[in-house]
C-alpha cells in the first residue's frame, strides 16, 4: 500500500517503506500531544525515524486539563523534545463524551503557528467511532488547508489503521514510558476509572498501565 497524504501505515506492512516515505519531506513535525497513550506512541514513532518533533498541547478547558498539562510536560521531557502550550478560550461544545470540533480545532490551531511548509501530526486510530477519527475527516481537513496553504501544510496519522490494542503492542514493543500518560476525560488525578478513556485503558493494559502516577 503506498502511503498517502491523510492516510497510515497498514500495521502489517514492513517500517522500510514508511521511512523511505516520512524522509521525502524532513520537514518538522507538529505532534499535537494530549499527554495520553496514542499521542505518546507517535512522539515515540517519529522520533525512532530521526523526524525532528515539537508537540503541541491544547487547553481548552478540559476537565482533566491540569493532568494532561503534567503529563505532557513529563513525556516532553523524557524524550527530550520541545513543547508548545496553547490555550483556546471559547468553551467548547459537547456531546456525551465527545467534544465537536476538538481534532478540528487542534489541527487547525497547530497549522497557524508557524510558516509552511507545515506536517501535522494526530494519534487517532480505527477504534473511535466519532467523525473526526476518521479517514473522510482527514481528508476534509487536507482539502481544507489545500485550499488555503496550497499543498505545503499537510496533515499525517501514521496510526489510522491502527486499532487501540495495536498502539499498546507499539507501545510495549518499544518501551513508550505509559506510567507517564494520562487517560481520563472527566478529571484530574485520581482517574475517575468511568470515562470510555479509563474502561479502554483498564480493559487492554491491565492494572499496571490502569495505575497512574500519584504527581499528575
Amino acid at each position: 500500500m503506498k502511503l498517502k497524504l491523510s492516510h497510515s501505515i497498514n500495521r502489517h506492512e514492513a517500517n522500510r517503506e514508511v521511512d523511505d516515505w516520512l524522509t521525502v519531506d524532513n520537514h518538522r513535525v507538529s505532534v499535537l500531544a494530549s499527554g495520553g497513550i496514542d499521542s505518546t506512541a507517535l512522539i515515540d514513532f517519529y522520533l525512532r525515524r530521526k523526524v525532528r518533533i515539537k508537540c503541541v498541547h491544547f487547553q481548552y478547558g478540559q476537565p482533566c486539563a491540569r493532568s494532561e498539562l503534567i503529563a505532557v510536560k513529563k513525556i516532553c521531557k523524557y524524550y527530550n523534545v520541545q513543547s508548545k502550550i496553547v490555550r483556546i478560550e471559547f468553551p467548547t461544545a459537547r456531546r456525551k463524551e465527545e467534544i465537536i470540533f476538538r481534532n478540528l480545532l487542534f489541527i487547525l490551531g497547530a497549522s497557524s503557528l508557524g510558516s509552511p511548509p507545515i506536517r501535522v501530526a494526530i494519534g487517532i486510530h480505527a477504534d473511535s467511532l466519532y467523525y473526526d477519527c476518521t479517514k473522510s475527516f482527514l481528508d476534509d481537513c487536507q482539502r481544507i488547508l489545500d485550499g488555503y496553504f496550497s499543498g505545503t501544510v499537510r496533515i499525517e496519522a501514521p496510526f489510522i489503521d491502527f486499532r487501540k490494542a495495536d498502539i499498546l503492542k507499539y507501545c510495549q514493543k518499544n518501551g513508550v514510558p505509559l506510567s507517564l500518560t494520562y487517560s481520563c476525560q472527566n478529571q484530574n488525578y485520581h482517574p475517575c476509572g468511568k470515562c470510555s478513556s479509563c474502561r479502554d485503558r483498564k480493559k487492554l493494559a491491565g492494572s499496571y498501565l490502569y495505575e497512574h502516577k500519584k504527581s499528575l
